[in-house]
């Protein structure tokens, strides 16, 4: 297994419960990927803010076999969009009716283009993008002022290549019920990390941190040979590799699977995103989730999640994330860390103007460059398929679990997928 991310572990967790002797190598110091942690104020909190939905199937099916369900707790949790400086709830039919930067027209149409992504179905989204999609619904003045701001937050200029079905599974899956609501497991995703690595330990399963792969290619018999940095090479049955796409052409060069490389997606482009967090002596807003989608504004959402995680579990205090998806080539993805957060807390006081400095206890910055697809048109035709080589070579990426959306619970249903797919194939 080559990724110590929610991937690697469940498809290593899946594999041991049924009896393959399973080795997960992971370059960093860390499980986790995208749901590592920091120590802050005496508490571990999560470099980016993760919840859990009532709909994610299949990650509570994951917590269920390993004893973790009842450490789960949910909350009603809320949503809010910043305009001008003004703060609009927008949670209710009421509230839409009231939104005030729309038309009463342009409302109503938001509200039943939300009624129609319920009951409609999601053949042919894929090969519509979201701008015309929502603008058929919509109109123009409504998704100029309401959608476009939103999918420019998540994508940057790349939104208009964005299919309509990334909008449905997302739309569908955070408003799946009558009210929204929001799961925290007690601990963070650092205990599923945990409680992966242990069922892995447990059914005789290896995990080595803080092991570089420098290559993946074929042994003289056709089977899986991982060299790592220290120079050995051990040759296994199988192997998956659940990192980011990008980085499998390299492990691949000058190999026997060299050539297999553009079929793995080598030409999916991949959104990154930079990650102001806070710890305040004062919370913000009641809301869990705020789009802060104003051109002047340094980021682009809040996330409140002490308006969701009991407060015991960060010391007191208020945690904030402050999110900037931004593509690795961006100026602004390498300004440094005391630059971004100047201009995010600039930003934010421009919003909350009774924030007082002495209000910030911490405030971390945490980046990724890999989070994401950038999605296009007809995304499901190019996917990377599940086994790279059948019977040897397996992929679990995030490039791989659209239409879902990318998140633990997505992962963790694409690990499900795979790992059946390998037991079938040995």
């Amino acid at each position: 297994m080559i990724g110590g991310g929610i991937a690697g572990l469940a498809c290593a967790h899946h594999l041991a419960r049924a009896g393959a002797r399973v080795t997960l190598y992971e370059s960093s110091d860390q499980l986790g990927g995208l749901g590592t942690h920091f120590e802050c104020e005496g508490v571990a909190l999560e470099r980016f803010y993760h919840c859990m939905l009532p709909t994610d199937r299949h990650l509570l099916a994951l917590l269920d076999e390993l004893g973790l369900a009842d450490q789960t707790y949910w909350k009603e949790t809320t949503f809010g969009f910043m305009r001008a400086g003004r703060l609009f709830g927008l949670n209710t039919p009421q509230d839409l009716l009231r939104f005030e930067p729309l038309p009463f027209i342009d409302r109503l149409r938001v509200g039943a283009t939300g009624l129609w992504g319920r009951i409609r179905r999601a053949g042919g989204l894929d090969d519509i993008t979201c701008e015309d999609w929502l603008t058929a619904l919509s109109g123009r003045r409504a998704f100029a002022t309401f959608w476009k701001p939103m999918l420019q937050a998540k994508f940057g200029d790349r939104y208009r290549d964005v299919p309509a079905l990334w909008f449905w599974t997302r739309f569908n899956r955070e408003k799946g019920g009558s009210k929204e609501s929001k799961g925290h497991i007690r601990g963070g995703y650092r205990r599923i990390a945990t409680a992966l690595a242990g069922s892995i330990r447990s059914y005789g399963g290896q995990v080595r941190l803080n092991t570089a792969i420098e290559s993946l290619d074929l042994s003289a018999d056709g089977r899986p040979c991982v060299r790592l940095a220290d120079r050995t090479a051990p040759v296994f049955d199988q192997v998956v590799f659940t990192g980011p796409v990008a980085a499998l052409g390299p492990l691949l060069a000058g190999g026997q699977l060299a050539d297999k490389a553009a079929v793995a997606g080598e030409g999916i482009d991949m959104q990154g995103v930079v990650n102001a967090v806070l710890l305040l002596r004062r919370g913000l807003t009641s809301h869990y989730w705020v789009a802060s989608i104003d051109p002047e504004v340094p980021f682009q959402g809040i996330v409140e999640s002490t308006t969701l995680m009991d407060r015991e579990e960060t010391g007191g205090l208020h945690l904030i994330y402050l999110m900037n998806y931004l593509h690795r080539t961006d100026p602004l993805f390498a300004r440094s860390d005391e630059q971004t957060l100047q201009v995010y807390l600039a930003g934010l006081k421009r919003l909350f103007p009774t924030l007082r400095d002495d209000d910030v206890v911490q405030a971390r910055v945490f980046r990724s460059a890999l989070v994401e697809p950038l999605y296009t048109v007809g995304y499901r035709r190019r996917q990377p398929p599940v086994a790279l080589l059948p019977g040897r070579v397996y992929l679990s990426t995030a490039a791989q679990v659209y239409p879902e959306v990318t998140s633990w619970n997505g992962s963790a249903g694409l690990a499900r997928r795979v790992v059946d797919q390998m037991l079938a194939e040995h």
